[in-house]
């Protein structure tokens, strides 16, 4: 393809004549070729969008995590603080 790009159209039938193929072949490999770089670059916009979405996904699970690391900790502290008091003043039930 790179070879057929700068060549005019009788340059084009002598490339042909010369490697045996057709100019639809070629025009066809050419069209082939530039929809797979149109496709590529619609897939390279898609995945982009798709980056910005998992960058704002894992912050949003980031920022949750730390809030319920934060509620297991403050939690792991009253029950440690529940289990000291209990030692010092024994079981105390209302019942």
């Amino acid at each position: 393809m790179l070879e057929t790009a700068p060549l005019n159209a009788a340059e084009l039938a002598e490339y042909c004549r010369r490697k045996g193929l057709y100019p639809e072949q070629i025009a066809a490999w050419r069209a082939v070729c530039q929809a797979a770089n149109a496709n590529a670059a619609e897939q390279a916009r898609e995945q982009r969008h798709q980056s910005k979405d998992d960058k704002k996904r894992i912050q949003q699970l980031e920022k949750e995590l730390q809030r319920k690391e934060k509620a297991l900790a403050e939690a792991a502290a009253l029950l440690i603080l529940r289990k000291k008091v209990q030692a010092i003043w024994g079981n105390n039930e209302d019942d």
